[in-house]
């Protein structure tokens, strides 16, 4: 099995743990479904919610994803916040590139709601 470097020097079979762009025409389609939904989502973070979520929430706000929503917003959408916290570091891929971050963001909820 061919391997390649990861982070800090750790061995991973190769391919595994990310995926590059060119893949046979999947760039142009995936920059065309954030193109098209991002002013969908803005106006949803920017307008009334309608819709309400009852049960326990976690939130992990990343600095990097975008949009991000407010505190505000979402206790007007999520009526059960357990866990809200903002971040240094991170982004959409926030499982990828914060891995520790993200699994104690996971483990904090869930000790919330034993």
């Amino acid at each position: 099995m061919r391997r390649e470097r990861g982070t800090a020097g750790e061995r991973r079979p190769a391919g595994r743990g990310r995926t590059e762009f060119p893949l046979p025409g999947t760039g142009a389609s995936a920059a065309r479904l954030y193109w098209e939904s991002f002013r969908q989502v803005q106006r949803r973070f920017a307008g009334a919610t309608t819709d309400v979520v009852t049960v326990p929430t976690g939130c992990s706000i990343f600095p990097k994803e975008n949009p991000r929503p407010s505190r505000r917003w979402a206790a007007k959408r999520f009526t059960d916040i357990r866990h809200w916290n903002e971040l240094d570091r991170g982004g959409h891929f926030a499982a990828f590139e914060q891995p520790e971050a993200f699994v104690n963001e996971v483990r904090t909820f869930f000790r919330s709601v034993r």
